[in-house]
């Protein structure tokens, strides 16, 4: 789980590491079948999201065993980039998930500078070097640097789905509705970016049944003195 209150990839603690210690204290143990990841993050940084998804499969082809999605409140842009590594994604009745797509925010406040008799003063070694400054007016080129960085990304996040989604549309499918859009639990299983519907108790039974186990004892990886009471915990 993530700190809701600020997010996946900017709490105090590091997530990356927290969830590479968790993964290799998995990997060596003989006793662990199956993998159960609960995701609930509006999303964050790219290369973020990418390091975690990379880390589950690296888990996957290592430890050989499933990893099951379960995705909470919501489930967004970084949060439904790392799900797209699991083998199944289960989503709450109430989730929001999707959000597939790419941002970078920019503003022009030269106007406002130029109100209070601030002037841009700015010293660069090329000119580029400034591109995005909120200094001044992005030029026309520079948009055009900008986007194509966009479009590289966002091409990497239809890359990710394609490969966890084998199956379940083309790529020019997945474009239509990986324009930035969220979805409900329902629409996103009609979309196919989901399995299932359900509950933790769901994501437990297909735990074991993606496993082949029929009886199993969940443990679940806390920070010490952590409370940890239930599977909600």
């Amino acid at each position: 789980d993530a700190d809701r209150d600020k997010g996946l990839f900017s709490t105090k603690q590091n997530m990356t590491a927290r969830i590479k210690e968790e993964l290799d204290r998995a990997s060596v143990d003989e006793d662990v079948k199956a993998v159960i990841l609960r995701i609930d993050s509006p999303g964050g940084a790219v290369t973020t999201s990418d390091i975690i998804a990379h880390e589950i499969k690296k888990f996957k082809d290592r430890k050989k065993i499933p990893v099951i999605a379960e995705l909470m409140d919501v489930a967004a842009s970084g949060g439904y980039y790392i799900a797209a590594a699991s083998d199944r994604i289960i989503a709450h009745p109430t989730t929001v998930t999707g959000s597939i797509g790419v941002v970078a925010f920019s503003v022009n406040a030269s106007g406002l500078l130029e109100k209070v008799g601030i002037a841009n003063q700015t010293i660069k070694s090329g000119d580029k070097k400034d591109i995005g400054s909120p200094l001044r007016p992005m030029t026309a080129d520079e948009r055009i640097i900008l986007q194509s960085i966009i479009d590289d990304l966002y091409e990497r996040f239809l890359d990710i789905v394609m490969d966890g989604r084998k199956g379940s549309f083309t790529r020019d499918e997945l474009k239509t509705i990986a324009d930035g859009r969220v979805f409900t639990a329902r629409q996103a299983l009609d979309l196919k970016l989901i399995d299932e519907i359900g509950y933790l108790d769901d994501a437990l039974e297909a735990a074991k049944s993606r496993a082949g186990i029929k009886e199993a004892r969940l443990i679940t990886y806390a920070l010490p003195r952590s409370y940890r009471n239930n599977i909600y915990s």
